[in-house]
C-alpha cells in the first residue's frame, strides 16, 4: 500500500481551497440590481419585480396584479410593458397568467437610454394603467451590472408576500385627510322607551291558562293582544247547588222588582201614587239585576276553575300586553298556580330604544346644542350613528349633575328597525360637538389593540409592512382620526392586520409560492 507524503496532503488541500474558492466566487457573481415597484389605480394594485433593464439583455417580470374590488388575484387578462419615449416603443406582452395573479412578461430592450415604464393590465373589457416612471436602459449586461449598487443590509419590515394576502381576508386604504367634527366621549347603555315597556302581572290569583299558542320569549304581540287568562280559585267547600240557587233566587228577585216597578209606573201615570214610590222601586229593580250578576259570575268561575283545560274565558281574569312589543321574559308556565300580582311577563318594544350617556360635568357645555351621537355596543364590530336625518333625536338632558359621578345624563331616541340592538346593552359612545377641524382620518378596522396600544400596518411595498404606534383621536362612525403615527398619503391595512402581526410575531421570513 502506498504512503500518501506530506507535500501531496498540502497539494490537496490548496486544491481542494482553490476549488471552493471558485465555486463560492461562481455563487457571489456580479448581478444587475433588483428593483421593485408598488403601483395603485382605481381598478388594480401593481406589485413588479426585476432585474435592472439592458440593451439586448432579457429582463423578466414578475408583475403580481390584485384587484382592487376584493383584493384578489387576477386570473386572467393581459399585461404588457410598454418602454416609451427617448426612442421607438417596444411593448412586451404577458397574455395569461403564470399562476392566479402572476404575469410574467420578458423584456428585452433595443434601445438605450431613459426611458418611460408604463404597464398595462387588460381585463372586462377595460385596461388600467400603471405608469412606473423613467427608467434607465444600460447599454450592456455588463454596465448594468457596473451600476449595480453594492449590497446593503436589508431594512426593517414585515413581509407578507401575494400569496398569502390573496388567500386570506386582506384589504388596504389610503390614509386621507378631511373634516373631523369635535366630540365628547361618554359611557351609557341603552334601555326601553317609557311607554315602550310593560312588566304584565297577574290580575288575580289562580291558575294561568294559555289562550291559542303559549307565550314564548322573542314573540311579537299586539297593544291589548290577550297573552292567557287566569282561572280563580274557588273554596273547596262551594256548593255548585248552592250557586245554581242563588242564580235561581236571584233572577226571581230580579223578575218581582221588574213587575213591581211597572205597576207603580200604571199608578204614576194615573196620578195615583207620589213619584217617589216608583224612583224606589227603580231602585230595587237594578239591585236585584247586581245581585243576579255576581251569583252569575261566582257559578261561572267555578266552573272555569274545575274545566282548568282552557276553551272560553267566562269567569276568568284575560292577560293582556299593554303595549306593542317583543316578549323578554317568561315567568309562568302553562297551568301554574299564581298569586294576584306577580309579574308573569316583560314586553319591550324594541323598534325604538333609548340610549342613555352619562356627560362629565366639564364637558357638558359643549355637548348643550348637539344633535347626533356615535356609539359602539360591547361586542359589535361596527358602530351606529344617530342624527336627525337617520330618524334618531335628542329626547332630554338631565337638569342635575349626579352628586357620586358627577355627570349629567343626555338621552337620545335611537330607531333600531333590523332589532340588532338589545335593551341593557352597555355602549361607548362620542357626542357630536359644533366644532370641526381638519385631521388625518383612517377605517376603525385599521387599527389593531396590542396590550392597549393602538397601532396600524402601514404597506411600505406590495409584500413589506410596517408597525406604526398610533395615537387616536376622534371617532366618527367607522373612521377615526389619528393624532400620531400616520400622514396623509400612507396606505393602511383594513383587513388582515391581525395576521400581519402574527407574521411580525413569529420572525420568520415566508418561502415565496413562485420565483422571483
Amino acid at each position: 500500500m502506498k504512503t500518501i507524503t506530506r507535500t501531496a496532503v498540502l497539494l490537496l488541500v490548496v486544491a481542494a481551497l482553490a476549488c471552493n474558492k471558485h465555486e463560492h466566487e461562481e455563487a457571489k457573481a456580479p448581478q444587475r440590481e433588483a428593483l421593485s415597484f408598488t403601483h395603485f389605480t382605481d381598478r388594480t394594485e401593481l406589485f413588479v419585480e426585476f432585474d435592472a433593464l439592458a440593451k439586448g439583455a432579457e429582463s423578466a417580470f414578475a408583475a403580481h396584479v390584485t384587484r382592487l374590488s376584493d383584493f384578489k388575484p387576477l386570473a386572467t387578462g393581459t399585461v404588457t410593458a410598454i418602454l416609451s419615449e427617448g426612442a421607438p416603443e417596444e411593448r412586451f406582452t404577458s397574455s395569461a397568467p403564470s399562476v392566479p395573479g402572476i404575469f410574467r412578461p420578458v423584456a428585452k430592450p433595443q434601445h438605450a437610454g431613459q426611458r418611460r415604464l408604463v404597464f398595462e393590465i387588460a381585463f372586462d373589457g377595460a385596461i388600467s394603467r400603471h405608469d412606473l416612471g423613467m427608467m434607465t436602459v444600460f447599454e450592456s449586461e455588463q454596465a448594468a451590472i457596473a451600476a449595480a449598487p453594492k449590497e446593503e443590509e436589508a431594512g426593517g419590515g414585515i413581509v407578507y408576500l401575494k400569496e398569502q394576502q390573496w388567500k386570506t381576508e386582506f384589504a388596504t386604504a389610503p390614509v386621507t385627510e378631511g373634516e373631523v367634527r369635535g366630540s365628547v366621549a361618554a359611557n351609557g347603555a341603552l334601555r326601553p322607551r317609557p311607554d315602550g315597556e310593560a312588566r304584565v302581572g297577574a290580575p288575580a290569583g289562580g291558575r294561568f291558562l294559555a289562550r291559542g299558542t303559549y307565550p314564548q320569549i322573542g314573540m311579537t304581540v299586539a297593544r291589548n293582544q290577550v297573552l292567557g287568562v287566569i282561572a280563580p280559585r274557588v273554596p273547596t267547600d262551594v256548593d255548585p247547588s248552592s250557586l245554581n240557587l242563588d242564580v235561581q233566587r236571584a233572577q226571581i228577585a230580579l223578575q218581582q222588582a221588574q213587575a213591581e216597578r211597572a205597576r207603580l209606573e200604571a199608578l204614576l201615570a194615573q196620578e195615583a201614587i207620589p213619584e217617589r214610590r216608583v224612583t224606589d222601586a227603580r231602585r230595587q229593580e237594578q239591585r236585584a239585576r247586581t245581585d243576579l250578576q255576581a251569583a252569575q259570575s261566582r257559578l261561572a268561575q267555578y266552573r272555569g276553575t274545575q274545566s282548568a283545560t282552557g276553551g272560553e274565558s267566562a269567569g276568568r281574569f284575560e292577560v293582556r300586553s299593554p303595549v306593542a312589543g317583543t316578549i323578554v321574559t317568561v315567568t309562568v308556565a302553562p297551568g301554574e298556580f299564581i298569586e294576584e300580582g306577580r309579574e308573569l311577563f316583560h314586553v319591550v318594544d324594541l323598534s325604538c330604544l333609548w340610549l342613555e350617556l352619562q356627560i362629565p360635568e366639564g364637558q357638558i357645555g359643549q355637548v348643550q346644542a348637539s344633535n347626533s351621537v356615535w356609539f359602539q355596543p360591547e361586542g359589535f364590530p361596527s358602530a351606529f350613528e344617530v342624527s336627525p336625518t337617520s330618524g334618531g333625536r335628542v329626547v332630554a338632558s338631565g337638569g342635575v349633575v349626579n352628586e357620586k359621578t358627577r355627570t349629567l345624563p343626555l338621552i337620545f331616541e335611537v330607531p333600531n328597525r333590523k332589532g340588532q340592538l338589545k335593551s341593557g346593552m352597555f355602549v361607548r359612545a362620542q357626542v357630536f360637538t359644533a366644532t370641526t377641524q381638519r385631521g388625518i382620518v383612517i377605517p376603525l378596522s385599521s387599527v389593531v389593540d396590542e396590550d392597549g396600544q393602538p397601532v396600524a400596518y402601514v404597506e411600505l411595498e406590495g409584500e413589506l409592512f410596517e408597525r406604526r404606534p398610533l395615537r387616536l383621536g376622534t371617532r366618527q362612525g367607522d373612521l377615526v382620526q389619528i393624532l400620531e403615527g400616520l400622514k396623509a398619503g400612507d396606505r393602511v391595512v383594513t383587513r388582515g392586520a391581525y395576521n400581519i402581526r402574527l407574521q411580525a410575531a413569529s420572525g420568520a421570513v415566508p418561502a415565496h409560492g413562485h420565483a422571483h
